[in-house]
């Protein structure tokens, strides 16, 4: 990969994981209101979207593995934060989802 498509990459993956880490945080306000199916359907779709940002990580494991050699840039590294955040904020909204159930009960 260019330096062009890496940035273009990193971009991509800021946007999904961001997107989901929104999309988590908002199903926790919406089961808090009691909200569950809601909840549910928008954990749903956050996941998605850091399904796509982890697609496009892949992609860049992928050609790196293939003798590709990735420039390391703060842009780069960056990315890898906001996709992380994202799937950690999602597995905590599900649980947090959970006990609201429960709580609700």
């Amino acid at each position: 990969m260019n330096a062009e498509e890496i940035l273009e990459v990193c971009f991509q993956i800021i946007m999904y994981a961001g997107n989901a880490r929104s999309m988590a945080m908002e199903s926790i306000s919406l089961a808090k209101e009691a909200k569950f199916e809601e909840a549910k359907e928008l954990l749903a779709e956050a996941r998605a979207e850091v399904n796509k940002a982890h697609r496009f990580q892949t992609n860049l494991i992928q050609a790196e593995a293939n003798g590709s050699k990735n420039e390391i840039s703060v842009l780069l590294i960056h990315s890898q934060d906001h996709l992380m955040n994202g799937m950690t904020v999602l597995d905590m909204a599900e649980e947090f989802i959970n006990l609201y159930e429960l709580v609700k009960k």
